[in-house]
């Protein structure tokens, strides 16, 4: 038994063996609360409550606990750099005063004093895999934490470390000398906490994990909701401060549903746009830009932290902090609301298909697997050298499926597109025979990660009514967007692959062969409707060897220009969402690079400048006539007029809205003006040509119709009703019945 004084009076306390001291002065205990901080003990000898309380201040010569009341009472050396002291009072909010042999002395909160910040429910919910809000359980938060009889204004940490014999916070605010900041393991989940008090927003920090095989390794806080700048890999505490002004945008949004809403898709990789720019400068050129263009979204490649920017954010690192390349999270938030104050709305990519192998990241976080799985047959990802999350993990998921959610919630994200679905669905991705382990029916589906798909959706639409998740997924594997309570992944969108392949496929071929090949422009119209879709011209099109949209054209420039603006008309017109890669708009003519910006300067050109114009048109047509849009995945929306005339290299249909109101397309992609050539329509009289992609004022030949046809009642291609028409070379034409 230790003695202790509190007057007069003699106290004999319970010993602490000193393994145990030992432990805790290092560092290497798992429950230095246990030993630190005040603590009742019951003495036979006296009557009154006694308090012990037990600081660590190794090197010190003297130190005092400082009652909020200003008694102070004089510590003892316990060892290993323990000190002990009691009081009668009872649990008093105090400081810790220590003198040190140089002279200095410093008065510090004692973060040991306090109880646990995450609750018993937060435990038993991120046990259970279902805490929907986990960035408020774990992580850095600046909070306010109740004392004995006050409040104190600090940070609180948690991290999630289930294999660690010890863990510590390490940072800026002490030296990146964890000695003081020992955290306590609160459950058999493996969860750790710490409250420091004093310590806001702005510091960096890391936690130092001790492994079960006994090294200490330092780590970025997997919840971080900030960063340093790459390179360097420090965790910032974040709070934020930022007040929303879009409440108009997302009132409406939750009262409609987008996939029956017009949505066109400026694809952009944030760092390469216009080089330089902040998140807070981007506003006000982006806003301009894309009402210039008219497009309804703009969809972000990967904003998460990621330590290699040439991953292009595909490799992420810090899932919960927008990177600092651009900005403060508020910086970010900023951004956001201006979109959506201009009423555009936002889409992100969201990896949760792999992660990098950085050491300081997520990678063998606490020493051995644990975000990823331990078999490297499923736990690697060779194509990009990554690993891969174990989705079967209940607490792995819940890390996701919230992540999903955070960036909808504190972020206003209106859409998520679901980077690399394919490698996600199936075991054997990218795997020869060997290389993978069968599910447990011996099969090649990742069951795992569909369950957790499933999850994702199903919550992400049940909490923020009006978003998008979008999968890119390159299979034909089934029901991608549909419900999960049909078994489907619950996706609201699919990226169309096929229709990509195959159309810039056709699209590079000489017209003079296209004859040959009309199935390929013709083929997605079979499935159109086998899901919701999207379809892209994305980043991935336009880079390593393939080149720009431009680039990709038969023919001289002109024709290049032409096919250009027939093919986007036709992406435009085709039943689905549309998405196009930045710099395409304009016929970018070198592939895109993430190291440098767009090729701005041949907006200069008219032809050049008249796709843009041409770009901006399709848009407003677009978005002003539901027929190309309310329908989308009903096939009742869409009726062929004619797909096989391939003797022409022509392609017509009709897209109709929900009260059955039409718009007549018709594509000529030969290289030569086709006519008189009649097309059949559904009705007589005038028809507006409500677009021509031919026009001089996009830089075409100017072949057209005057701006409106008539129909007679003459059937053509099972129509009652039937035109004469020239189509213009390399051109394509809306048409729609003049009311």
């Amino acid at each position: 038994m230790a003695r202790a004084t509190s007057g007069k009076t003699p106290l004999t306390l319970p010993t602490i063996d000193d393994d145990t001291l030992r432990r805790v002065a290092a560092g290497t205990h798992s429950g230095p609360h246990s030993v630190l901080g005040q603590h009742p003990v019951a003495l036979e000898q006296v009557t009154d409550p006694v308090v012990v309380i037990r600081a660590l201040r190794p090197l010190a010569d003297k130190v005092t606990a400082v009652l909020a009341s200003g008694a102070r009472i004089e510590l003892s050396h316990l060892g290993w750099g323990i000190w002990q002291g009691t009081s009668l009072i009872g649990f008093q909010d105090y400081e810790i005063e220590a003198s040190y042999p140089d002279g200095t002395e410093w008065t510090v909160d004692d973060p040991y004093r306090y109880l646990p910040t995450v609750g018993e429910l937060d435990l038993f919910l991120f046990g259970e895999g279902r805490h929907e809000r986990l960035w408020d359980m774990l992580g850095a938060r600046v909070i306010d934490h109740e004392g004995v009889s006050a409040k104190a204004r600090g940070t609180a940490f948690a991290v999630w470390a289930p294999h660690a014999q010890a863990v510590r916070v390490i940072g800026d605010f002490n030296g990146w000398d964890g000695v003081l900041h020992s955290m306590r393991r609160l459950d058999v989940t493996g969860v750790w906490e710490l409250f420091v008090p004093g310590l806001e927003a702005g510091n960096a920090y890391k936690f130092e994990i001790l492994t079960a095989d006994g090294r200490w390794i330092e780590k970025a806080d997997p919840m971080a909701r900030h960063t340093e700048k790459p390179p360097a890999t420090a965790s910032i505490i974040d709070e934020s401060s930022y007040v929303w002004s879009d409440e108009a945008w997302m009132t409406s949004r939750a009262a409609h549903d987008p996939h029956r809403q017009p949505v066109s898709v400026y694809e952009m990789h944030l760092g390469s746009w216009r080089p330089g720019l902040s998140y807070r400068d981007l506003a006000d050129q982006l806003i301009d830009y894309i009402h210039e263009l008219g497009y309804t979204h703009v969809e972000f490649l990967p904003l998460a932290e990621h330590p290699f920017g040439g991953s292009w954010g595909y490799q992420v690192s810090g899932y919960y902090a927008p990177t600092s390349r651009f900005g403060s999270p508020d910086d970010l938030r900023y951004l956001i609301d201006r979109l959506h104050q201009a009423r555009i709305g936002v889409i992100m990519d969201w990896v949760p298909a792999h992660f990098p192998k950085d050491e300081f990241a997520l990678a063998r976080f606490d020493g051995q697997p644990l975000y990823e799985h331990t078999d490297p047959r499923r736990g690697e990802q060779q194509d990009w050298g990554t690993l891969i999350f174990d989705f079967g993990e209940s607490h792995v998921r819940n890390f996701l499926v919230a992540n999903a959610l955070y960036w909808l919630e504190e972020f206003h994200i209106d859409g998520l597109r679901v980077d690399a679905v394919a490698s996600m669905l199936y075991l054997d991705y990218s795997r020869k025979e060997g290389e993978w382990l069968p599910n447990i029916h011996g099969g090649r589906e990742n069951l795992e990660a569909i369950s957790f798909l499933q999850e994702a959706n199903a919550t992400a639409y049940r909490l923020h009514p009006g978003i998008m998740m979008i999968a890119e997924e390159s299979t034909s594997f089934p029901g991608v967007t549909a419900p999960t309570s049909e078994g489907g992944l619950g996706f609201g969108l699919k990226w169309n692959m096929g229709w990509m392949n195959d159309g810039l496929r056709y699209m590079h071929e000489d017209p003079m062969h296209r004859s040959y090949h009309q199935n390929e422009i013709t083929f997605s119209f079979v499935y159109a409707f086998s899901e919701n879709f999207l379809l892209p011209i994305s980043h991935d099109e336009v880079v390593h060897g393939k080149g720009s949209l431009l680039g990709k054209m038969p023919g001289d420039h002109w024709q290049q220009l032409a096919n250009v603006r027939a093919f986007l008309g036709y992406q435009w017109a085709h039943p689905g969402k549309q998405l196009l890669f930045m710099g395409q708009e304009f016929g970018q003519p070198s592939e895109w690079s993430e190291e440098r910006g767009l090729d701005w300067w041949i907006l200069d050109q008219p032809a050049h400048r008249g796709l843009f114009d041409f770009v901006a048109q399709l848009n407003s047509v677009y978005r002003d006539n539901p027929s190309l849009w309310e329908r989308d995945s009903d096939a009742d929306g869409f009726e062929w007029i004619d797909g096989s005339d391939s003797a022409n290299n022509v392609v017509s249909f009709l897209r109709k809205d929900a009260d059955g109101n039409p718009i007549a397309v018709i594509a000529n992609f030969s290289g030569q003006t086709v006519g008189p050539y009649r097309v059949g329509l559904p009705t007589s009289g005038a028809w507006q040509e409500l677009l021509n992609s031919d026009a001089l004022e996009f830089g075409g030949s100017g072949v057209g119709n005057f701006g409106e046809v008539t129909a007679e009642n003459v059937p053509q291609h099972g129509q009652p009703s039937s035109v004469e028409l020239t189509l213009p070379p390399l051109g394509i034409l809306y048409l729609k019945p003049r009311r």
